[in-house]
């Protein structure tokens, strides 16, 4: 039986954020301070407590159906695992995709151990400050093992990329598991490296040249985590990889798509509004037992979508996907990492659009 909005909502079009929102200046320089050691770990948990219900408000003002905390407590989106678990040194990989940025990441250099939860306290802050569902992100192996595992630096604690996504594995599923007995709503798991595989400058650049292999990794990847994994909606979330409004690639997701329906998952969310994306011809291939998270807001462009263009994506993408299998998201997070330099005002305006223009479709086709 397919999968439908029902698993995540009683009404049609339920709106959901991709994690982060942008940070404002004083919570980035926190995060700093606490990397660079000006303050503890705890002290630094202690601010952050104070600051981020204001998110969650922010969130619940705009109208959405799933909110995050918005992702304030961790310098990136795939960071927040090595930030959680030993083996890791600070700053050792240059660059982003695409070089948008000047960013450096961890590379794996020994054996990894869980040190903290990765996401479960954060997700516990939450519960507690919201009356809404929840939707916690998490890193998917794969992408761990291809932003943090390099040939330089991590051969001598895991020989191969492989080999530590392995490793990586039963650590996100058992923090899997102990969201779902918190009571997370919705579980996502971030693998944009996977669609970064559709634009072959990336592939040249990262010397990739087996791209079913590649596929393969991350089915496999998602798979495990989610083996056994029952009674909570689990999603992936695709996209081409931004900083400061630039995408690190480029083009139509078509040669990652059939892989998509082996994914034991039930939702996908996919950028859309942005033309990086290559537009949405290519849902014709979407699984027909997968629920689409339609990317319908573009982060990286300044004008604010009115909810009649978001019922516009929407209504081109029901061409392709029924009303039954679409909820609705940004394209990605506001701010994946913390120096991502994204307005916040300009991320509620465009979330609010989102929610109003659900209502419309609901209005119009409920």
């Amino acid at each position: 039986m397919a999968v439908t909005f029902s698993a995540f909502s009683s009404s049609l079009f339920p709106t959901m954020v991709v994690g982060s929102l942008p940070r404002p200046q004083w919570i980035r320089d926190v995060i700093q301070i606490r990397k660079s050691g000006g303050i503890s770990h705890s002290d630094a948990e202690a601010i952050l407590d104070d600051a981020i219900p204001s998110a969650i408000r922010m969130q619940e003002r705009a109208g959405l159906d799933y909110i995050s905390d918005g992702e304030w407590r961790r310098e990136s989106y795939v960071k927040v695992f090595a930030e959680s678990v030993s083996g890791f040194e600070d700053d050792l990989i240059e660059g982003s995709p695409g070089n948008t940025s000047s960013l450096k990441y961890p590379a794996i250099v020994s054996p990894i151990k869980l040190k903290r939860p990765i996401a479960v306290d954060e997700a516990a802050f939450l519960i507690k400050n919201t009356m809404r569902k929840t939707i916690v992100a998490i890193p998917s192996p794969y992408t761990i093992a291809r932003r943090m595992w390099s040939p330089v630096h991590s051969v001598g604690a895991y020989p191969t990329r492989l080999e530590f996504m392995e490793a990586c594995i039963p650590i996100v599923r058992s923090e899997i598991r102990r969201l779902k007995v918190l009571g997370v709503n919705a579980i996502q798991l971030d693998d944009p490296w996977l669609a970064l595989l559709v634009d072959p400058k990336y592939r040249e650049r990262e010397g990739i040249t087996d791209i079913d292999q590649e596929i393969q990794m991350s089915i496999r990847s998602v798979n495990e985590v989610a083996d056994s994994v029952e009674g909570i909606p689990i999603s992936v979330h695709l996209c081409h990889a931004h900083f400061n409004r630039r995408h690190g690639t480029s083009g139509p997701y078509d040669i990652i798509m059939g892989g998509l329906g082996e994914m034991k998952v039930e939702r996908f969310a996919m950028e859309f509004a942005t033309p990086d994306a290559g537009g949405i011809e290519v849902l014709k291939e979407f699984p027909d037992n997968k629920v689409l998270g339609l990317g319908v807001i573009d982060h990286t462009d300044r004008n604010i979508e009115t909810p009649e263009d978001v019922v516009g994506r929407v209504e081109a993408a029901m061409e392709f996907v029924p009303k039954e299998r679409l909820t609705l998201n940004p394209d990605c997070g506001f701010s994946p990492s913390s120096a991502n330099p994204m307005d916040l005002d300009e991320a509620y305006l465009k979330l609010m659009a989102m929610c109003e223009g659900a209502q419309l479709l609901r209005d119009r086709h409920g």
